[in-house]
C-alpha cells in the first residue's frame, strides 16, 4: 500500500486544540524517531478562517476581515484525517522544523511565513475551499 500523508496533502486535524481545522502536511515521518516512537507529521494549518467580505465595506474592514491565523504543530497521524485534496504550497524546510517548534523566536518566524503563504494563496483566489471554515 502506498503512503498517504505526504507534503502538501490536506488533511483535517481531529483531536486538540486544532479539532476540526484544516491543515497541510509539512513534512511526514512514517516511522517514529527516538522522542516519537509513533508516526507522526508537522502540519501547518489555518486556526482562524477569513470572514465574508461584500461590496459595501470599506478598505480597512475588509483588510481586517481578510486576516487569517496560522498554527504549526506535531500531529501523530492518528488525530489526522487525510483528504483526496492537495495544495501546493512550499515551504522553507529551513524554518519549519521540529526544532524551529521547540524555540519561541524561530516558531513565530515560522509561523510568519506560513501565513504570508496562506494570505498570498487567498488572495489570489487559489484554493477557495481550504480557507473557508469546515461546516459539519
Amino acid at each position: 500500500m502506498g503512503k498517504i500523508m505526504k507534503p502538501g496533502k490536506v488533511v483535517l486535524v481531529l483531536r486538540g486544540k486544532y479539532a476540526g481545522r484544516k491543515a497541510v502536511v509539512v513534512k511526514q515521518q512514517d516511522e517514529g524517531v527516538s522522542d516519537r516512537t509513533y508516526p507522526h507529521a508537522i502540519i501547518a494549518g489555518i486556526d482562524r478562517y477569513p470572514l465574508k467580505v461584500t461590496k459595501d465595506m470599506g478598505k480597512k474592514k475588509i483588510e481586517k476581515r481578510n486576516k487569517l491565523k496560522p498554527f504549526l504543530k506535531v500531529v501523530s497521524y492518528t488525530h489526522l484525517l487525510p483528504t483526496r485534496y492537495s495544495v501546493d504550497v512550499a515551504f522553507d524546510k529551513a524554518n519549519i522544523n521540529k526544532e524551529a517548534l521547540k524555540a519561541p523566536t524561530k516558531k513565530r518566524k515560522a509561523l510568519v511565513e506560513v501565513k504570508s503563504k496562506f494570505e498570498e494563496r487567498y488572495k489570489t483566489g487559489k484554493n477557495k475551499w481550504f480557507f473557508t471554515k469546515l461546516r459539519f
